[in-house]
């Protein structure tokens, strides 16, 4: 993985603790995706902890075929679909047998920003938003259960965030909408919402 030769990996063990924790700290990390196409890199701005006592989390009623993975080992990609026209990237977190994750809402883009235009087809909302960054990124169904710790998809480390994290309700959702388990950074123009 070429971006990330000066920036580390995410290794399993940072998946495997307390999906808040995780959700938390994935803000300023690199989400990375070296494609036949490209490279293309963004900085994680906002994201949403899911967790299986949660009713608006996938796990909450049990393991499925569509939410299996969410119960295998952290540090891999829950990739699904939603109203009948878009993906969604999640990274899988707790303990194998655990149903949890945490929902990539939004990227600042940083490296192949032509590339995230094309795929987008405009200039302008590139990753702000969980469809709109799976399209960006060139993320698909068949990253479902894709391995983040190795390969063309991974997480890196990146500099700690300057902006203040800001913990709100989560976003377009009915059931736990009123659990803070949404986690942005304060005065990025990035967030999908404010």
């Amino acid at each position: 993985m070429e971006y990330c030769l000066y920036k580390k990996v995410l290794p399993r063990s940072f998946y495997a603790g307390d999906t808040v924790t995780v959700a938390r700290e994935l803000l300023g990390a690199l989400l990375v995706h070296e494609s036949s196409s490209g490279l293309t890199v963004g900085r994680i701005v906002e994201a949403e902890a899911y967790l299986q006592g949660d009713p608006a989390c996938h796990a909450s009623r049990g393991m499925t075929r569509r939410n299996r993975v969410m119960f295998g080992p952290p540090g891999h990609a829950y990739v699904y679909f939603v109203y009948g026209m878009y993906y969604c990237f999640n990274v899988v977190t707790a303990a194998e047998g655990i149903g949890e994750a945490v929902l990539i809402r939004a990227l600042e883009p940083l490296e192949g920003i032509p590339l995230m235009c094309s795929r987008r087809r405009r200039r302008t909302e590139l990753c702000s938003g969980p469809a709109r960054l799976v399209q960006a990124m060139g993320i698909g169904k068949e990253h479902n259960g894709a391995d983040l710790t190795a390969g063309s998809l991974v997480v890196c480390a990146g500099e700690p965030p300057a902006e203040e994290i800001v913990t709100s309700t989560r976003v377009g959702i009915r059931a736990g909408a009123d659990l803070p388990l949404r986690f942005y950074l304060s005065g990025n123009n990035f967030v999908s919402r404010k």
